[in-house]
């Protein structure tokens, strides 16, 4: 185990510190400070090797904490990063940006701060990085399978990896002009900067995966033709149909869905020329949703120069404690703080928004909205709440639906599930023999953790369809569910 007495020497957690708000709202760096690696190591000194380490449970990965915590207090990086690597092929991008459930899960966690496990996993693979230790895995030899994959996000790029080292010829599509799926265009820089995304990238290709960037599967190649051409085929689209907000008004000019305004600002913060992009400088902005989504346009909005910003919730916020019925270790519903919320704008919850008004040339002018309650049967409008909010730009971050059903998946022919998610078996494998999927097109909106755990399963599933057998790990199955709530 790491220090044996180290949950009892150290018992505050500590965490890196994040960059003056004044300062990283005037550029897209990454907003977290390096932390020095004694005080890192004492944090991963601080977990106790539980003898049911719950933190495995809480991770859809089973990545093996306790493990490569202690590697990491030993400053036997090496090891660490051969212990992460066996359970997750991107600890840098989890490492940021997943909202790490096995914290929450953490044995410590029931009587002190947890172990900040999320952040002795993006140091362990960071200091990898930095000593050489992360080198192409390319196969011995190639099976002669070739396999077709569909998005380049983390659940597509977890696929193309596992099959590419099984010794499969793997090509991944990406209807963008650059791989990565979400985690390029949709993620802020100030979250993950891309130099991270490239450098796994770079990765992959020396082991053998194609890349082909610019393909829109479905209209520029069809799902007849992606039959024809590979033995194999992975569905890894994402869930990409937004939910809409259905009330008069909806289509003033200046209401935008959340990722028709991130994607655009990321590639103008890349240093890209981007036409016609609607920014949020000298604006009022609301955004209509508290999610992940919700902060990142949040931040992204204040370093456009917003004048104000506001988000909005229909649910009551959260209390700081975590609730009677969310016992540990689920994963709570308690009011957290994002970098994005420090740096400024309001929070406003238990509101529903009524009606988007317009000015007299069709642009948004402001939202009405209405104070709500949550009862028994829903939501109930308290009456006399109703009040207008000011806005020039309104961000809808509600979350999505399902993948697009145009293009391959109808071209395909798969089966959606009752909630419009294709459906599968229990290798992954859709109603249509040889078509797989993974992510969160069947899964639906999910944890980025849980994408490339379904992406290493789905990656199994097809190896025993090309050979009859897998040697390959299968960290899930479609009717798993998380340990979270």
């Amino acid at each position: 185990m790491a220090d044996p007495q180290g949950f009892l020497k150290t018992r505050q957690r500590e965490l890196p510190a994040r960059r003056p708000v004044p300062v990283r709202l005037r550029d897209w760096k990454e907003v977290y400070e390096e932390q020095q690696l004694g005080t890192l190591q004492r944090q991963a000194g601080r977990c106790m090797d539980c003898g049911i380490p719950f933190c495995h449970s809480g991770c859809p990965l089973g990545n093996l904490i306790p493990e490569w915590n202690d590697l990491a207090w030993r400053g036997e990086w090496h090891e660490a990063v051969e212990r992460l690597h066996a359970t997750n092929n991107f600890p840098e991008f989890t490492g940021r940006l997943c909202p790490a459930p096995c914290e929450t899960a953490c044995v410590l966690g029931i009587n002190q701060p947890a172990v900040t496990i999320k952040q002795v996993e993006v140091t362990v693979v960071e200091q990898a990085f930095d000593a050489g230790y992360v080198r192409p895995q390319a196969p011995e030899r190639l099976s002669g399978k070739t396999v077709a994959v569909v998005g380049s996000g983390p659940a597509g790029l977890a696929v193309a990896q596992q099959l590419t080292r099984a010794g499969h010829t793997v090509a991944v599509f990406e209807r963008a002009d650059r791989p990565g799926g979400l985690l390029r265009y949709g993620i802020p820089e100030f979250k993950m900067e891309k130099s991270v995304v490239d450098r796994r990238i770079r990765q992959m290709e020396a082991e053998g995966t194609r890349f082909r960037s610019g393909v829109d599967v479905g209209k520029d190649l069809t799902g007849a033709q992606l039959r024809q051409r590979y033995d194999a085929v992975v569905l890894a689209v994402g869930s990409t149909v937004a939910r809409d907000l259905p009330v008069p008004g909806r289509d003033a000019e200046g209401v935008l869905q959340a990722m028709d305004f991130l994607p655009p600002a990321n590639r103008a913060a890349l240093g890209e020329a981007v036409d016609g992009q609607v920014t949020a400088e000298g604006k009022d902005v609301v955004i209509i949703g508290g999610g992940d989504t919700g902060a990142d346009c949040l931040g992204t909005a204040l370093r456009q120069g917003a004048r104000s910003v506001t988000s909005l919730e229909i649910l009551p916020q959260p209390g700081e404690d975590r609730p009677a019925h969310q016992p540990w270790p689920t994963y709570p519903m308690v009011f957290r703080v994002a970098s994005a919320h420090e740096e400024g704008g309001d929070r406003v919850y238990a509101v529903s928004t009524k009606e988007v008004l317009k000015d007299e040339d069709g642009r948004v002018r402001g939202l009405r909205l209405v104070e709500v309650e949550l009862g028994e049967g829903g939501f109930a409008e308290v009456e006399g709440s109703e009040r207008v909010l000011p806005a020039q730009l309104v961000l809808l971050a509600m979350g999505f639906t399902g993948p697009e059903r145009a293009g391959v998946v109808e071209q395909l022919g798969v089966e959606l599930d009752e909630r419009s998610n294709i459906r599968r078996d229990a290798d992954f494998m859709t109603s249509v023999p040889g078509v797989f999927v993974a992510g969160d097109a069947g899964r639906g909106q999910s944890l980025i953790v849980w994408a490339i755990a379904e992406g290493r399963s789905a990656a199994a599933g097809v190896d025993r369809y090309l050979t009859g057998h897998t040697s390959l790990p299968r960290p899930v199955n479609p009717t798993d569910r998380p340990l979270v709530v």
